[in-house]
């Protein structure tokens, strides 16, 4: 079934750190996860949440995206849909995917990959690029710093790597939670074993959302949390080179 309306609550122009290029990004309104180190906790809630949150229709987001076309096709970029976590609108989602392609605009899905196996392979036949969150391992832990398992994340991973899609890891450095030695060989020994996975970007915990949750009235369950050092992240980077990953660190 079309979808000709949904609901987001910020497109972001010329952004560069969510996929090749330039890019705009369309954050989707609407999260299953509530993880811990979240940055866009106004994103989290579903339906119309906030004064930030808005609905709106397929057609319109194409026709703001559609405005910097000549900067997608100039640096190899076009558009990310971001949340949230974009699969909850599947069907939304969908149409504009349909239209990106029909108007020859590359397409990247910024996901936890927690959707139902339908949602995500009728989606990933239509997608470029797949920048996918790999954060936990052990599915105990996942729940309790995500609020859900892993094990649907990871199958659905698997998926999308067997229907040959592009895909880069993301994983999130989040200090004496998901960087643990015990962790990163896990994620380590997982992605090994999907062959067409090359790419990792370290994601760094950073605390730049403290205004948000004052705003929101919610608990920042990371507000003492110091961001990682950089030669944390050095040690990070190079455990993953020497497993034969491209890696780069934000973004």
């Amino acid at each position: 079934m079309m979808q000709k309306n949904g609901i987001i609550f910020n497109i972001k122009k010329y952004a560069i750190h969510d996929g090749p290029g330039i890019r705009s990004t369309v954050f989707l309104q609407g999260c299953p996860l509530s993880c811990w180190w979240c940055h866009n906790p106004e994103g989290r809630a579903f339906g119309k949440t906030n004064v930030m949150s808005r609905q709106v229709s397929v057609s319109e987001v194409i026709a703001e995206v559609e405005k910097d076309v000549i900067f997608y096709d100039e640096s190899g970029g076009g558009v990310t849909f971001s949340g949230g976590e974009p699969l909850s609108q599947a069907h939304f989602l969908y149409e504009m995917l349909t239209q990106c392609c029909k108007k020859e605009i590359h397409t990247t899905i910024d996901t936890s990959g927690y959707a139902p196996l339908e949602s995500i392979s009728k989606i990933a036949e239509i997608t470029g690029l797949f920048l996918y969150d790999l954060k936990i391992m052990d599915s105990k832990d996942h729940i309790k710093y995500t609020g859900v398992s892993n094990e649907l994340i990871l199958e659905n991973l698997k998926i999308i790597h067997n229907m040959g899609k592009n895909i880069i890891i993301r994983f999130p450095v989040i200090p004496e939670i998901t960087d643990t030695y015990e962790n990163i060989s896990q994620i380590l020994e997982f992605i090994s074993s999907l062959k067409n996975i090359k790419e990792v970007s370290l994601l760094p915990f950073h605390n730049i959302a403290q205004g948000k949750y004052w705003k929101l009235k919610k608990e920042d369950k990371m507000k003492k949390t110091p961001p990682p050092d950089i030669s944390r992240l050095i040690k990070i980077k190079q455990r993953f080179e020497l497993q034969g990953f491209s890696v780069t660190i934000g973004g």
